[in-house]
């Protein structure tokens, strides 16, 4: 089994766009596990806007409630870009988890700093270890897919490197 490992953020546009072609194309590819990272666009300061990662760490948590990922991702990037909801209010996102999590246990864990470090370890993983310039991107076997600042990747891009 290959392992395919996608590093996104749901308030970046691009990665929706990524996310929505992989979600196409894994069928076509059952030999391939992702294997999830999500991180910050931009990370802190506070100068760059709107942050992600309270939706970033809430998809560690989802994972140990036995959560269905792809319906977190969904739910997730349907708040950050669609339903215009702020992602960086706790009890915003409880709301969003209802009938995917217990929402308490989610808003608890979250107010409580749970998987902070791994933010963190995620965000260096891709920003300095990885040094990419741009998200989604992905890597597979020793190779990256790396998206090109504001334009992502493309479906037969994605395609070629699942192959």
């Amino acid at each position: 089994m290959k392992k395919l490992e996608v590093f996104y953020d749901y308030i970046c546009p691009y990665c929706l766009k990524g996310h929505s072609y992989l979600v196409e194309l894994m069928p076509k590819f059952p030999d391939v596990e992702v294997v999830w990272h999500p991180c910050e666009s931009h990370p802190r300061p506070e100068r760059y806007g709107l942050h992600s990662d309270l939706c970033a760490r809430g998809m560690y948590i989802a994972l140990d409630q036995g959560a269905d990922l792809m319906e977190y991702h969904r739910r997730m990037y349907r708040a950050a870009q669609s339903d215009g909801a702020d992602i960086e209010d706790v009890s915003v996102l409880m709301k969003v988890v209802e009938g995917l999590l217990d929402p308490q246990a989610f808003g608890t864990a979250l107010s409580e700093g749970a998987y902070q470090d791994k933010l963190l370890e995620e965000n260096r993983l891709v920003w300095e270890v990885y040094g990419f310039s741009a998200i989604p991107s992905y890597r597979m076997e020793g190779k990256a897919l790396v998206a090109k600042p504001d334009v992502g990747v493309t479906r037969s891009g994605l395609e070629a490197f699942l192959r």
